[in-house]
């Protein structure tokens, strides 16, 4: 019984070992999701502020 249940808490310990690597894993994939997303956002936005400010400077030189 003893080896038995020394058993068992090493596969519970393995087992939540591995959920726990895994969690880290989908954890950390999803941060650097999100991570790449902000900064294709943040990239958009500079570009349309570029280009904004482009179409004022034209609009300020026909006038």
């Amino acid at each position: 019984p003893f080896v038995l249940c020394l058993s068992r808490r090493l596969v519970a310990m393995v087992s939540g070992k591995r959920l726990a690597d895994v969690g880290y894993r989908v954890f950390s994939g999803s941060m650097m999701l999100l991570s790449i997303y902000a900064g294709y956002l943040c990239a958009w936005r500079g570009y349309r502020y570029f280009q904004q400010q482009k179409q004022l400077k034209l609009a300020a030189e026909n006038q």
